[in-house]
């Protein structure tokens, strides 16, 4: 690591070395009596696979993301879902009550919780709310984070619950204005449905960038919580050290592993551009529906809806069994609900709710 990338990690971490486990130690052999497990399976486990521990960052695995999001394994470290990931890039990078975080509201609300258990100082750059939908504030971002000493400046795009998106000169001024005192956190869990490239090849330029990914959303694999951050290797060491010492269940990576076989992504790409096309008709429908205020453009799984009476709607789809994201209680949007693209029986169902045409809904 780069003096300058190094300068972001607290001078306390900066050496820490961390938990050594049983499956840390480079050792060979046939009889396995250095961990303490049972020597025999657990009655519910025919395939005998979990009595072990697991590799703490299963190598099969890590090559397979990598190659996913193309790049280097030692580049990636995996985690449980990208909530683990926020919260040790905020604990390695922020000391508490000095080193700020920088959010974008409304937004996906693990940061803020991540930097008050840090009891990092939080720094809210609005997003602003024009006729191209809610947008990050990148010159406000910039000067918010270097006039509070922020350490840490999360861009969610595509923005939760939002929906919109940051392009990559933006993210690039960001993290060129930023260098050498904050990392720039792009958080792309929902980047497969958008059209947008990943900026996981923008961390050759930026050495103080880090891509948040995971399986939840696209991949269908929200029960696993398999997720990863993506930074400079020496970042991802110093990470690892702060992590718990097995962080991904077995049956989980040999889930997701199956997940990333060649036939399982050409299935979730035809998924994804089916969840595009019902969130295309989707917003068109809601657009027309009595009541409806606004309906956000979306680059996500989802679309964000302003409504005259957001508790009629509510009430109307809770009726319906339908069960949407109630955003009300979120600053900025006390009229608005998110909705989650579902199969087309579900969103006809939601239309339906909401009194759409039948034509509509169709």
């Amino acid at each position: 690591m780069s003096a300058s990338v190094l300068e972001l990690v607290r001078p306390d971490l900066r050496g820490f070395a961390g938990y050594s486990s049983a499956r840390s130690a480079k050792v060979q052999g046939e009889v396995w009596l250095n961990a303490n497990e049972s020597p025999w399976a657990n009655p519910a486990d025919p395939t005998a696979n979990c009595r072990r521990y697991p590799a703490p960052q299963p190598q099969p695995l890590r090559e397979a993301l990598a190659a996913l999001y193309g790049c280097a394994p030692e580049q990636l470290l995996i985690g449980r879902g990208s909530d683990e990931a926020i919260d040790l890039l905020v604990r390695a990078l922020c000391r508490p009550g000095r080193d700020a975080v920088v959010v974008t509201p409304p937004v996906f609300g693990m940061y803020a919780v991540s930097a008050r258990l840090q009891d990092a100082p939080l720094r809210e750059v609005p997003l602003r709310d024009g006729a191209d939908g809610l947008q990050a504030d990148i010159d406000a971002i910039i000067e918010t984070a270097q006039a509070s000493g922020a350490r840490l400046v999360f861009l969610c795009s595509p923005s939760n619950p939002a929906g919109s998106g940051i392009v990559r000169a933006d993210i690039e001024r960001t993290a060129r204005a930023l260098a050498g005192q904050a990392l720039v956190v792009v958080d792309e869990a929902y980047i497969e449905f958008s059209d947008q490239s990943s900026a996981v090849d923008l961390l050759s330029r930026h050495e103080n960038l880090a891509v948040l990914r995971t399986l939840s959303k696209a991949h269908a694999l929200a029960a696993a919580r398999i997720g990863c951050v993506i930074a400079a290797p020496a970042l991802i060491a110093v990470l690892r050290a702060l992590q718990a010492p097995y962080p991904v269940p077995q049956p989980c990576a040999d889930l997701a592993l199956a997940a990333l076989a060649p036939e399982a992504l050409a299935r979730t790409a035809e998924r994804v551009q089916q969840v595009r096309g019902e969130r295309d008709r989707l917003q068109a429908a809601l657009a027309g529906v009595a009541g409806v205020r606004r309906v956000y453009p979306s680059q996500g799984n989802f679309v964000l809806v302003r409504f005259e009476d957001a508790e009629a709607a509510w009430q109307a789809l809770l009726a319906a069994g339908v069960v949407v994201r109630d955003q009300r209680a979120t600053p900025q949007l006390g009229d608005a609900l998110r909705i989650s693209i579902g199969t087309p029986e579900q969103n006809a169902r939601v239309l339906a709710a909401l009194g759409a045409r039948r034509e509509q809904a169709a």
